[in-house]
């Protein structure tokens, strides 16, 4: 068994009907024996470039293993899918079953203003002395018992 990371650029028109694709793509892999280790719905993305008259496209990526012969078989029912507009299988050695650059990115991008305006709030409410020094003598007091 190999373990493959397999990324979808889907038609953006899917994006409200990508759960349908979900289900009927899973039960494909698992009819040519593959398991998913994880599935990241990064959502619609601007493309660097037109892709059959697309500008947008919903990214999906999956982790999934099985037997290479199958991966054979995911390639040609991807290149013929009309859903899909782009797809990358690649083997990896080991899955990396961390959230992808990608997913964290496109989390940061849909937060909502007020919701930054809080995170900056917290933070700005936990000072943290830059030296550690909680004493109340001026940094003036310091160097004159220094130079003495």
């Amino acid at each position: 068994m190999n373990n493959y990371e397999l990324i979808l650029i889907l038609n953006p028109d899917l994006s409200s009907k990508f759960d349908d694709f979900q289900t009927k793509f899973e039960k494909t892999l698992k009819d040519i024996k593959f398991k998913i280790s994880k599935l990241e719905n990064i959502g619609r993305r601007q493309l660097a470039y037109s892709i059959l008259n697309h500008n947008k496209g919903h990214y999906v990526i999956f982790q999934i293993e099985g037997p290479s012969e199958a991966a054979l078989e995911i390639e040609s029912k991807l290149k013929y899918d009309t859903s899909v507009i782009r797809h990358l299988l690649l083997k990896v050695d080991t899955p990396f079953l961390e959230d992808s650059l990608l997913l964290i990115e496109s989390r940061e991008a849909k937060k909502t203003p007020q919701e930054e305006d809080q995170t900056k709030d917290k933070q700005k409410s936990t000072p943290v002395e830059a030296n550690g020094d909680t004493s109340n003598e001026s940094p003036v007091e310091e160097e004159s018992k220094d130079g003495e």
